[in-house]
């Protein structure tokens, strides 16, 4: 199902920013709707903001004749992690991108290098490690060290089905400043469906905004206080975040903010047009 995507007019610092999760919760899309609008997505409705199809390794086997690259979720651990992208060649399908959870707490760091003795294996193709939410702030920074010295990149988890899997904005801008100051690219996944933070009518919960997230990169990349940013992340005016995304190059911040996994692609759409950061 190849996509024509024509000449990128969208500003650079929206060009393919949205990885599209729609079969992952809550949209929990049937995967042959979610890879048949991805393949059918005009420019009218956000093509040029999208990036990769997100999917678990668990679905390769059911998609046939996808041209678009894909994001696989490594649902295993990392000896799993070859498995994936042999399938993905012996189907014609494009991996450009490869995201594994570390989930052994008493071992992060130990856990990322083992992913990095897996990943070797995978060439060029980029992998995205996720860290867990923990209260050990020195485990963390360990395993962030070992990302970034086996040249892999990090993932951030910004929301989910439950309070407790939105980060706070002093531990999303301490996450975000750990990778800048590692040179390692990350993305972000869940909970950025909007451009500006906002409290969910429904839940209640807190929800970042993805252009706060992407100011907030910029900022600290120009030297900026991790204070500052939280003040950005926490930032719930709209004037404020568009002004600023006029006098900052949000582009430049893609290089190490590379994109966000959304169910929803028709929201962060809508929102840059009400914002007047996209025509």
């Amino acid at each position: 199902m190849p996509r024509y995507v024509s000449p990128v007019s969208i500003p650079a610092a929206w060009s393919r920013l949205v990885d599209d999760a729609a079969i992952f919760p809550p949209g929990d899309a049937p995967l042959h709707d979610a890879t048949a609008a991805y393949g059918a997505r005009s420019a009218e409705d956000g093509a040029e903001l999208v990036g990769t199809f997100v999917l678990r390794d668990t679905d390769l086997p059911l998609v046939r004749g996808f041209g678009g690259p894909l994001s696989v979720v490594c649902t295993g651990g990392a000896g799993q992690l070859a498995g994936p992208i042999g399938l993905a060649a012996k189907l014609g399908l494009t991996v450009a991108g490869v995201e594994i959870a570390v989930r052994d707490l008493d071992d992060l760091a130990g856990n990322v290098r083992r992913v990095a003795l897996a990943a070797a294996d995978l060439g060029d193709v980029p992998v995205y490690v996720e860290l867990p939410h923990v209260a050990n702030s020195g485990a963390w920074l360990a395993a962030a060290d070992e990302v970034a010295a086996s040249g892999l990149r990090l993932k951030f988890r910004t929301g989910g089905l439950e309070a407790s899997a939105f980060p706070a904005a002093h531990a999303l801008a301490r996450w975000i400043d750990a990778a800048l100051d590692r040179e390692t690219p990350f993305k972000c996944t869940a909970g950025l469906h909007h451009a500006v933070r906002r409290t969910d009518p429904e839940t209640g919960f807190e929800h970042h905004g993805f252009l706060n997230v992407l100011v907030a990169t910029r900022l600290l990349f120009d030297g900026a206080g991790v204070d500052d940013a939280v003040i950005v992340l926490k930032q719930h005016e709209p004037d404020t975040l568009v002004s600023a995304a006029h006098e900052l190059d949000l582009a430049g911040a893609r290089r190490w903010f590379t994109s966000f996994g959304s169910c929803s692609v028709s929201d962060p759409w809508a929102d840059l047009r009400e914002l007047g950061l996209v025509s």
